[in-house]
């Protein structure tokens, strides 16, 4: 063999084998035609070897190598493909489960649009809300099921499951989200925007233009916001109202289509009374698949959150600042709540009460003989002799207590309030007991506060953790402290005033003054009832320890409670009328017609929590 011929390709084969004429490579993957195996006949006969042509022996030898790495080249590719579409696959599952943030809005033209959309959202919010509400019956059921005997255990976890309370909840918000859809987008094509408009007439001579200045040249032009507007992410919850010194004109970016579809969905915007008038029927019609006792709780809260968003929308744009407004509407909730928690225990839940009296670490019949002298004058024998016999009593508590016992036997007495000795018996020391029940309610609250702190932490903040452990753990467990504290110091500052009340009252007394206006005083001024609603505003304060960030949220879960004690008592005097047997479905939508005005067209001013839940249900539109 020459030298020429020596010299092989990649493939071990030799140059004098390989086609030299272009028609003649008909070569490919690993497969030889006709045209190649004559060409090969004649390159090996005119070699002048004198060997035998051997074709099929040389060309499995010399093609084995690439058969088999074509093979795996295929094979590797479509692993590749099976991988790619498997990624695309669970890509498109965890959309179906959790939303994009940033993603479009969608553009629908006609109603019918607009009806397979409710319905393909009403569907996937159905089928979300069966998920949550099942996961959360298994979560809680868990605390309990080692403890119930093994033959119930099978029907409690099919109940929790597949319970009637998850079908409710998945039709609730199913009927809530297809409604909403629906109406959303199809009243701009069903009411256009010219005969929608309700704004003052033009000046005579000036013709109305097309559209308003400031909004973009568009047929559906009341889906669009004005230039001047800054975008807002509905699921970051951040505004672009601070970047004035920016001029967008000079600013000339490429943007990605993540920052396009941000663009695309900040710029949607609908008029106001559109997502007001959908949230206010589809939220009063979804309530009704809810049982009765629970309509009245979701309603509360969707009232609260309502006025929560509509008042910052109407602060921000008349530009009133109230300093610190969270613990003003917090004080006075506070206010009617330990108001009602004391003398119209009616007015609140039951469970709500009794967790009120856990917190404050209060004796039952304390509160009971603390209800009898602020409205009577005296108390039930029966509640003072629980106290007098309670293990921990001290015998000068026990001396006290029997005193008043006999001062009341012959009718009602001046003071309108309990004592020291019955507000806290096992104690003699009105200074030391504020330190014990500090001690207490933190020692209580502590791991109650920290599970809150925690948990969220270590579920949605995952990287956080990953990168700075150390860091993580010393904010989470400050957080847990100063929410302890909080209702440490809320406690201390009820205790407080009614020793400090006890106490000025036995120091007057003790004056034996005939004056009119010091009897007077002493009866009608520091034992009026409404002191109670006073002090109970004063414990408000103490918001002022919890974190900014959370006063807020702290506000607005103790409004409901207050509201529906407020609305109980006004009943009971007349002020005000019932809502009958809709009462809760006309409140519930009231609270989502507020609720999805701000949400369409400021997110910015509903809390976080509420705006990320509706992205995630409703998304843009």
């Amino acid at each position: 063999m020459s030298s020429q011929d020596a010299s092989n390709n990649s493939l071990g084969v030799p140059r004098s084998f390989q086609p030299t004429h272009k028609s003649e490579r008909t070569y490919h993957q690993g497969h030889t035609t006709d045209a190649g195996n004559d060409n090969i006949y004649r390159n090996t006969s005119s070699s002048g070897s004198g060997r035998p042509p051997r074709q099929s022996s040389f060309l499995n030898l010399a093609l084995t190598p690439l058969n088999r790495q074509s093979k795996q080249l295929r094979q590797s590719y479509e692993n590749l493909v099976a991988l790619a579409n498997a990624q695309e696959a669970l890509k498109q599952t965890r959309r179906m489960v959790w939303r994009d943030r940033g993603e479009p809005a969608v553009e629908l033209h006609s109603v019918e649009d607009c009806f397979e959309h409710a319905m393909r959202g009403g569907a996937r919010a159905g089928g979300l809300g069966f998920g949550i509400r099942s996961g959360v019956n298994i979560f809680l059921l868990m605390f309990r099921i080692f403890r119930t005997p093994k033959s119930f255990r099978f029907s409690l976890i099919r109940h929790a499951l597949l319970g009637p309370d998850s079908f409710k909840f998945a039709a609730m918000l199913g009927t809530f989200v297809t409604l909403y859809k629906l109406l959303l987008n199809a009243l701009p094509l069903l009411i256009p925007a010219q005969l929608a408009d309700f704004s003052p007439p033009m000046p005579w001579g000036v013709n109305t233009p097309i559209t308003p200045p400031g909004y973009d040249s568009d047929p559906n032009w009341s889906l669009m916001t004005p230039h001047a507007e800054r975008g807002f992410d509905l699921e970051r919850g951040r505004s672009k109202m601070n970047e004035e010194e920016i001029d967008p004109a000079n600013v000339k970016t490429k943007l990605s289509k993540q920052a396009k579809a941000h663009e695309l969905l900040i710029r949607k915007k609908g008029r106001r009374w559109h997502a007001a008038l959908a949230g206010a029927i589809a939220g009063g019609l979804a309530v009704l698949w809810e049982k009765q006792d629970r309509r009245l709780g979701i309603a509360q809260q969707l009232f609260v959150r309502g006025l929560q968003g509509s008042w910052n929308a109407f602060s921000e744009k008349k530009g009133i600042k109230i300093p610190f407004g969270s613990v003003i509407v917090f004080s006075m909730c506070c206010g009617q709540i330990m108001y009602s928690w004391l003398l119209r225990p009616d007015t609140i839940p039951r469970s709500y009460s009794t967790w009120i009296s856990q917190a404050s670490k209060v004796l039952e019949p304390t509160v009971l003989v603390n209800r009898g002298f602020a409205r009577d004058g005296r108390a039930d024998p029966k509640y003072m002799n629980e106290l007098i016999n309670w293990e921990n009593t001290t015998q000068r508590n026990k001396t006290l207590i029997s005193q008043a016992i006999e001062m009341t036997a012959n009718g009602p007495i001046e003071r309108r309030f309990g004592s020291c000795a019955e507000v806290h018996p096992w104690l003699d020391s009105c200074t030391y007991v504020q330190i014990e029940r500090f001690l207490e309610v933190f020692k209580w609250m502590f791991p109650i506060y920290g599970a809150l702190h925690f948990v969220p932490a270590l579920l949605f903040k995952r990287k956080e953790w990953a990168r700075d452990a150390p860091g993580m753990l010393w904010r989470n467990l400050l957080g847990t402290a100063r929410s302890s504290t909080f209702l440490g110091v809320f406690v201390i500052i009820y205790q407080t005033y009614f020793c400090g009340r006890f106490n000025l009252y036995e120091f007057l007394v003790s004056l034996k003054s005939d004056s009119k206006a010091l009897k007077v005083f002493r009866s009608k001024i520091m034992g009026h009832k409404y002191t109670l609603w006073m002090v109970g505003a004063l414990c408000g304060l103490s918001l002022l320890v919890e974190a900014p960030r959370r006063r807020a949220e702290l506000a607005m879960y103790v409004m409901p409670k207050a509201l529906e004690s407020a609305w109980i008592a006004a009943r009971g005097r007349g002020w005000v009328q019932g809502g009958g047997r809709v009462g809760e479905s006309l409140l519930c939508a009231v609270g989502m017609g507020m609720v999805m005005s701000t949400y369409q067209n400021d997110p910015q001013h509903l809390s976080g929590l509420v705006r990320r839940m509706l992205y995630q249900f409703i998304g843009p539109n």
